[in-house]
């Protein structure tokens, strides 16, 4: 629900900067920013609890890296995010 809320922030964002809605744009980034924050904070805890490690088998190994990649992935679009905000 996170992703694909953020996924609506920052449309909304993209559509008001087009429409030269200055207010909507920024408050649209600013909400797509703490949820990706969010959603890191969560892929965190999931990894801090998690009963298996990357050494565990192929399942650990898949998981591990799907979401690592995928979490590079928010990072790297927050940070861009919060430079271009």
């Amino acid at each position: 629900m996170i992703l694909l809320s953020s996924g609506a922030t920052i449309t909304y964002a993209h559509h008001a900067l087009i429409k030269g809605e200055r207010e909507g744009a920024l408050y649209g980034s600013i909400a797509t920013i703490l949820l990706a924050i969010i959603f890191t904070g969560f892929q965190g805890v999931e990894y801090s609890v998690s009963s298996f490690t990357i050494s565990d088998g192929a399942f650990g190994t898949c998981f591990f890296f799907s979401t690592g990649f995928h979490g590079i992935h928010v990072i790297i679009g927050t940070i861009f995010l919060a430079v271009a905000l």
